[in-house]
């Protein structure tokens, strides 16, 4: 499988049920996207090596390596995309997959039109927006009024240089904690921290609005793009995994509404 065709990211898909992992295979290409499929978590490993994917779709419930473990496996190594499927709703199987570093899941069954949405909000956190650029200043001179008629010459003035707009520095700082919102770069106390592409959209979300607090129902649509009432447990477990790699204290939970960052000393 080449890594994409005409522009779309390539997607393993790891199913040991054959009917659904062929039927989902098709319903991809149909969109566009090069598919590579395996039948079981041992097999999903060597293929996520061999191909290297751009987003991995996978079961709870593997044979040989379950679901859960191919996802940590895979985030020893890799940041990219991961969605989780799974037939039950047990609130485990949810949060051990996400614990583990999935980025998002779907229930089975699901229709292809709701996953390839699915699919394509999760890609979209790949291709992280840098901060909103200073507005241009308005150039006065650019809007013509009509002259009311002759005047006096006025003497020769010198002109006056325009002057430039204080640069915006690129990185936001928070007692040790900065952010490059040019390189996408998280260090903490001068390390370098990896996050996955969810991780850094949540982040970018509280450092934007320090000591402000952000409800599930807001990080859900900003980050997960979920306009509608969605499981706040995958805002609990980002937020989990994202305290456990850059301090546990710098992101504090406002009980009964949401998540504020720390300003810091």
């Amino acid at each position: 499988m080449s890594p994409t065709a005409a522009g779309h990211p390539s997607i393993l898909i790891v199913e040991d049920d054959e009917v659904i992992r062929e039927a989902t295979r098709m319903a991809l290409e149909r969109y566009g996207f090069p598919v590579a499929t395996a039948a079981d978590g041992l097999e999903g490993l060597e293929m996520f090596h061999a191909v290297r994917p751009d987003l991995v779709l996978l079961d709870v419930m593997l044979p040989l390596l379950d679901g859960v473990g191919l996802c940590r496996r895979i985030r020893e190594e890799s940041q990219l995309p991961i969605l989780m499927m799974s037939a039950r709703t047990d609130p485990v199987d949810v949060v051990s997959g996400l614990e583990a570093g999935a980025d998002d899941y779907v229930v089975k069954p699901f229709e292809s039109a709701v996953l390839v949405a699915r699919i394509r909000t999760v890609l979209r956190r790949v291709r992280v927006v840098p901060a909103e650029a200073a507005p241009e200043p308005v150039n006065a001179s650019a809007t013509e009024f009509p002259a009311p008629g002759p005047a006096p010459a006025d003497p020769p003035v010198a002109p006056v240089p325009p002057v430039a707009p204080a640069p915006r520095s690129p990185v936001r700082s928070f007692d040790g904690l900065e952010v490059d919102t040019d390189s996408m770069e998280v260090r903490v106390h001068g390390a370098l921290v990896p996050l996955t592409p969810t991780e850094l959209r949540l982040l970018l979300e509280f450092t934007a609005a320090p000591g402000i607090v952000l409800e599930r129902a807001v990080l859900l649509e900003r980050v997960w793009d979920y306009e509608w009432g969605a499981d706040t447990r995958v805002v609990d477990v980002h937020v989990q995994r994202l305290r456990a790699k850059i301090g546990g204290g710098r992101i504090e939970t406002v009980r009964g509404f949401g998540y504020k960052l720390r300003r810091g000393e």
